[in-house]
């Protein structure tokens, strides 16, 4: 027996090694190892079960607790392996492919890709979740196994599992590691960690089957995904269930289509939206609102073309680190030029800096663009508005000397409170990404210069007295990335918006600036985006909203509805005025009656409706009806006008 020396949070101690991780938290604190799921030991994930030996150094081990973010990642990882388990005791031919968790999906919380050997129906699921609920309760041990990379194949290929061979031929390096779920069939090639036995995983549900391709390509073997979720708790699954059954009733693809905002149609390519009328009012009105901010923040409106020579992005760095997220190159008959659809708007912007020589009294400049950008997504991964292959990003980036990092990332994140405070979103979460250690992962850039970037967004968040998360690997290719999530209307998560931090393109593109020692400097450039994408967050405001849109932001604001055909020549008139005024206006001048009027109109969400009869006929006035409250009472109409401007003026998130 040899001394190990430990630290869990504050406590420090020695102990004999070789022993466990969870042996080691026991020695400190039995609750703690309760609470466990797995650990960090010296920011490494590993399993409870994880030896450790003798060293000189202190190890110090972090336990990834039940009620954190990634222990809920432990528990899902652990939840596809135990669905997939169910699986193969149920339909033992079944072929496997890829199982993870999902941690940023509002829909699901993992799933598991197979190949089964009879086609899967909604009414298998309910077989495989008992299944999984008899697995569980055996309380089985989940064992890593380190072997080498050749015995890993064989083991596979033994067992008939061609694309766990593949997989491990293009990831896994001499030695492996392999899952197994005792006194199952299960094995699989994973990192972990997962949680030490089936027991620990108490609340669970599958949810859905859908096709899929191997790797996410159409050009690969079809397959059946299966989803679930997984939560710490039975009550946790519960609230996720109602709140999903509420999403079910919000999803933004049924009330664009309800509403009449857009579509998406075959004849013109999935992942590519057409806005309708009513969805581009309300895009206009979100545009405007960042337009004003912009302006008021002394931002520069620019406009730059939707393709460039292939050149450009392989000095970009996106043609060697985005390939995969980028359309084939494409060429004009009889030019030896190649170009690309762009992915990002950065280099035509870094184009415009470079028109003029700048001095640093020119910085910083802030330059501004509704930017189009297409990325080739995979059609199994497209989602209504959420996912596409065609949308336009809020982009802005702004060439700064390295003293003015501070003050220009603070009022980026100034910029998004307002901004996402207008729409209601009272909850706003930011994560600082950072490189990590991943060896999977190019950054590109020093470590001093990583360093002293990562540093400057942490003191911005701290210096604005902004709580994050710090997110280890997640960093842009380019540079570290503070991350904008909101909190919707029934709880859900959403990442939004972006502020990165990048010196890698001014030094490609070779930017300079004159400095006021007369000599040329690189400038900083920051990535800053709030919708992160016009597509995404409209879809976003569609679902928080549940389609009933505030005054200010709706695609018809106002309906005219006249009780007889008698009153629809002044039911016109009114409507007349009111669109001269600049407001949202329809009238309804069927013969229909006034309850099925008002019933449409409830129906479309309308804001506000003008109930006119013979007395405000008579009167010149107007009854006016919120689709909620009901009748708030009448009024003239200039007094009706003097409230609707100010519901547009103040942006109201309430008609009354």
């Amino acid at each position: 027996m040899s001394e190990l020396n430990i630290k869990v949070g504050e406590n420090q101690k020695s102990i004999s090694a070789p022993v466990s991780v969870a042996e080691a938290l026991k020695s400190v604190d039995r609750d703690l190892l309760k609470k466990s799921l797995a650990a960090k030991v010296n920011g490494e994930e590993v399993d409870l079960s994880f030896e450790l030996h003798a060293t000189d150094e202190v190890l110090s081990i972090e336990p990834i607790l039940t009620e954190t973010r990634d222990g809920l990642e432990v528990i899902r990882h652990s939840a596809a392996h135990l669905l997939a388990a169910a699986v193969l005791d149920l339909f033992p031919e079944t072929k496997l492919g890829v199982g993870p968790a999902l941690m940023d999906d509002p829909r699901y919380g993992y799933y598991y890709d197979i190949i089964a050997p009879h086609q899967l129906t909604e009414a298998d699921l309910p077989i495989i979740e008992k299944r999984m609920r008899q697995i569980a309760g055996k309380n089985l041990a989940y064992r890593r196994e380190e072997i080498s990379r050749d015995d890993l194949v064989k083991l596979f290929s033994e067992r008939d599992e061609p694309l766990k061979c593949e997989l491990i031929n293009e990831k896994a390096g001499e030695t492996a590691t392999a899952y197994h779920i005792e006194n199952t069939s299960f094995v699989d090639f994973c990192l972990g960690p997962h949680v030490p036995n089936t027991n620990k995983i108490k609340a669970f549900k599958l949810l859905a089957l859908s096709g899929a391709y191997w790797k996410g390509d159409a050009n690969n073997q079809q397959m059946q995904r299966i989803y679930g979720t997984a939560f710490a708790t039975q009550e946790e699954l519960d609230a996720w269930l109602k709140q999903r059954e509420e999403a079910e009733k919000r999803d933004h693809r049924r009330l664009g289509k309800e509403l009449d905002l857009f579509s998406i149609q075959d004849d013109y390519g999935q992942g590519l939206i057409l806005w309708h009328p009513k969805g581009a009012a309300i895009r206009m009105e979100m545009e405007s609102l960042l337009k004003e901010e912009l302006q008021k923040r002394g931002y520069s409106f620019v406009f730059t073309p939707h393709i460039a020579k292939r050149e450009l992005w392989k000095v970009s760095g996106h043609e060697e680190n985005y390939a995969d997220s980028m359309f084939a190159p494409t060429h004009v008959v009889g030019d030896e030029d190649e170009f690309r659809l762009k992915p990002m708007n950065c280099p035509f912007h870094i184009g415009i800096y470079k028109a003029s020589p700048k001095s640093y009294r020119d910085l910083p400049q802030r330059y501004s663009e509704m930017g189009t950008v297409y990325r080739a997504e995979l059609s199994g991964t497209l989602h209504g508005l959420m996912r596409v292959r065609g949308f336009t990003v809020d982009d802005a980036h702004l060439f700064v000397r390295p003293d003015q990092v501070r003050e220009e990332v603070a009022d980026c994140l100034d910029f998004a409170l307002k901004v996402f405070e207008t729409y209601g979103f009272e909850k706003v979460k930011f994560e600082l990404s950072v490189r990590g250690e991943a060896e999977n992962k190019i950054y590109l850039g020093a470590d001093e210069e990583w360093d002293n970037a990562e540093t400057s967004l942490a003191n911005a968040l701290k210096e604005r007295g902004i709580s994050y998360e710090r997110i280890e690997g997640e960093a842009a290719f380019y540079g570290p990335k503070i991350d904008i999530k909101i909190e919707d209307a029934i709880g859900r998560i959403w990442q939004l918006g972006t502020i990165q931090l990048d010196w890698n393109l001014p030094e490609r593109f070779e930017l300079e600036y004159t400095g006021e020692d007369g000599q040329k400097h690189r400038p900083i450039m920051i990535h800053r985006a709030l919708f992160g994408s016009i597509e995404r967050f409209f879809g976003v405001l569609v679902e928080h909203f549940a389609g009933a849109f505030p005054f200010w932001l709706a695609p018809v604001q106002i309906t005219v509805l006249p009780i007889t055909d008698r009153i629809n020549e002044y039911a016109e008139s009114v409507a007349k005025e009111l669109k001269r005024e600049g407001f949202r206006v329809e009238s309804n001048l069927k013969s229909d009656k006034i309850s099925a009027k008002i019933r449409d109109a409830q129906l479309q969400k309308i804001p506000l409706m003008l109930i006119l009869g013979d007395k405000e006929f008579e009167e010149g006035n107007v009854a006016v009806r919120e689709r909620k409250t009901g009748d708030i009472g009448t009024m003239t109409l200039v007094e009706f006008k003097e409230m609707a401007r100010r519901l547009n003026e103040t942006r109201a998130l309430a008609n009354v």
